[in-house]
């Protein structure tokens, strides 16, 4: 039997109130504890890697192979990265100071925010749940997740795995549906980190606004790939039908449509052919290895983008397995849904381009994407897209590969995001950077109080310049 709204919102208050005590009482702030938190976490990760690779099996169809690279593994080597370098990031940064403060000492200090709410999504149920996660308790706070509904194995298992490890006055993940989201972001959280689409980004925004809590928003948009004349065809293609079927492309840095010189169109679409022959023999339907689109609704959606061009490959479906084969499209309108909403999915549109500046054009004539996606071989090409435009992140001669460099910021712009997270910028984000003058009671000029009549103002300008 389901609890009722006003249950549930109850509970929810209730775990909200005990996460704020135990804040409060100073038990996450010692570096040892949260590293002890941080091993714990990594050693329970480790110990189910088959029970992960089982539960996304359950919900997306992916391979143990994809599962273990794209999720188990980024959330480990987060941990990692804590685990050696927290005792560094949490000392106090030293400052210069003016000489007018002299023998005073200027610190910046990084504080917990406090209480941190973690909403997922489905697509990465595991990373995009636990990354987070890893950054705000190596950041001193406490957490409550909310994985996605629509990937229901893998969220109660994270929900079990915290709740046999963690006091819940710590970390604990929720799990329900919209009626608990909405309950959640009823609550004054001191920090809100979400990942999911603009359109719910927004009304997650809105709710933050009303306690004027701080958020991160990792959203999405359409990522352009341009592949030059000059590029290496054969493995741009291969990296690419890579980057674009990962978790069937639903990813929110998948390339989302191609940009391609003219004069290599043809034979580019042959090497996609072949990319995608090579990567799932002897086609991606009948591939073990070869995952499935969430729901029926998103599949719909999907199979509705595909005849909105015409095909150059793929184009077949899947009905009982959810599956769609990587599919190329010429000839989409821009005004398309293809071309308007971000594709999720393994869709791709290609347009031509004769010169850099009207692939520069075609690229800034739409909001500012979560990624952008460059092949060539002449730096001066590259460097001229990556000057000129606005993204989130950027490969040249690569696919999605820079999000998995923990030293790497990950985020977005403008309606791709806002924030950053991943390693020490996770860090970063779930703390407040705290400015700390100490200064010594002598010596005390007497020129800094009034009245201020005492010295011309042409020597007081000077004088300032120099000491401040």
């Amino acid at each position: 039997m389901q609890r009722s709204e006003p249950a549930v919102a109850s509970s929810l208050s209730d775990l909200w109130s005990r996460q704020r005590r135990h804040f409060a009482s100073g038990a996450t702030l010692p570096v040892e504890t949260r590293l002890r938190h941080l091993k714990t976490l990594e050693v329970v990760v480790e110990k189910n890697v088959d029970a992960i690779a089982k539960a996304l099996y359950e919900d997306l169809g992916k391979s143990a192979f994809e599962a273990y690279g794209t999720e188990t593994l980024i959330v480990l080597k987060e941990i990692e990265y804590f685990l050696h370098n927290l005792r560094h990031l949490v000392r106090p940064r030293r400052v210069d100071t003016p000489l007018f403060f002299a023998i005073s000492r200027s610190e910046i200090h990084y504080q917990p925010y406090g209480q941190v709410l973690v909403l997922a999504p489905w697509n990465y149920p595991l990373q995009l749940t636990l990354t987070p996660v890893v950054g705000a308790l190596a950041a001193g706070n406490t957490v409550v997740a909310k994985p996605s509904e629509f990937a229901p194995a893998t969220a109660a298992l994270m929900e079990r795995l915290l709740h046999d490890n963690f006091p819940e006055e710590l970390v604990r993940v929720v799990n329900g549906g919209v009626d608990t989201a909405r309950s959640l972001l009823e609550l004054a959280w001191d920090y809100i980190f979400f990942t999911g689409s603009t359109a719910v980004g927004k009304l997650v925004y809105e709710a933050a606004a009303r306690h004027l809590t701080p958020v991160t928003l990792e959203l999405g948009g359409k990522s352009p790939c341009v592949v030059h004349r000059d590029a290496d065809l054969k493995v741009a293609a291969m990296r690419i039908v890579w980057g674009k079927t990962v978790n069937a492309g639903q990813t929110c840095v998948a390339p989302d449509y191609l940009l391609v010189h003219e004069t290599v169109q043809e034979a580019f679409v042959e090497e996609l052919k072949k990319s995608v022959r090579k990567q799932y023999p002897p086609e991606p339907l009948h591939h073990p290895d070869y995952p499935r689109i969430v729901s029926r609704r998103h599949f719909e959606r999907l199979r509705e983008f595909l005849g909105q061009g015409r095909l150059l490959m793929g184009g077949r479906v899947k009905e009982e397995t959810l599956q769609i084969e990587p599919s190329l499209l010429a000839d989409c309108p821009t005004d398309a849904p293809v071309m308007t909403e971000e594709i999720f999915g393994p869709v791709l549109p290609i347009y031509t381009y004769k010169e850099a500046q009207e692939a520069l054009d075609f690229i800034r004539q739409r909001p500012a994407p979560l990624a952008l996606y460059v092949f060539t071989r002449q730096e001066k090409f590259s460097d001229f897209l990556l000057q000129n435009t606005q993204s989130g992140g950027a490969c040249v001669n690569e696919c999605l590969m820079h999000l998995a460099n923990h030293r790497l910021p990950f985020g977005g712009i403008g309606p791709a995001g806002m924030g950053r997270y991943h390693g020490p910028f996770s860090f970063e984000t779930f703390s407040h950077a705290r400015a700390v003058m100490k200064r010594q009671f002598f010596p005390d000029l007497p020129q800094r109080y009034p009245p201020y009549n005492k010295l011309p103002m042409s020597l007081v300008k000077r004088f300032l310049k120099k000491l401040v």
